[in-house]
């Protein structure tokens, strides 16, 4: 039984971080997500002491919580306010775990799902359309080109099992 070889790229075949950001920027980009009035004021949570120092971080919020529901699917917003909760120190008491604020997740599923890249499943919570699915690995694909640019740029070439051949200096 011959394998096939996939020529498409996924979200899974690129470095989680550098997706993050580059979906970010295409959110802030094409001007359509609809951000609330309130996101330079807030505080993410009751763990949090002050609010984020990044303007963009409604963009990195968007773009993660679609990246956990492309892997992670369905999604409510009772599981975006576990997963992006934290520590809350409580002086000399000892630190509790504690969730994250549920209206910026509520208001961060609202917004994707105005953009159509999310969808609710009843009362199970929001899973990818196929129209967030495309655009998901189309940006895992520049992200994974801009990679693949970056290495032949430093002169080092990958080998077949994905491993990275350093260039060889020859001595005099």
């Amino acid at each position: 039984m011959s394998t096939v070889k996939r020529s498409s790229v996924t979200l899974k075949d690129v470095d989680q971080h550098k997706f993050v950001k580059e979906f970010a920027k295409f959110l802030k980009k094409s001007g359509k997500l609809k951000v609330p009035e309130w996101v330079d004021l807030v505080k993410n949570g009751k763990h949090k002491e002050l609010a984020p120092y990044d303007r963009d971080w409604y963009y990195v919020r968007c773009s993660a919580l679609l990246r956990h529901i492309y892997i992670r699917s369905p999604v409510g917003v009772g599981a975006v306010t576990k997963i992006f909760g934290g520590r809350k120190r409580n002086g000399v008491c000892p630190s509790h775990y504690c969730r994250s604020s549920g209206s910026v997740a509520r208001k961060a599923l609202q917004s994707l799902e105005d953009l159509k890249l999310i969808e609710r499943v009843g009362d199970e919570g929001r899973k990818i359309t196929s129209h967030g699915r495309r655009d998901v690995d189309r940006i895992a694909a520049q992200v994974k080109r801009k990679k693949k640019e970056k290495m032949l740029d430093l002169g080092l070439t990958a080998a077949g099992s994905g491993t990275v051949v350093l260039p060889t200096v020859a001595s005099a």
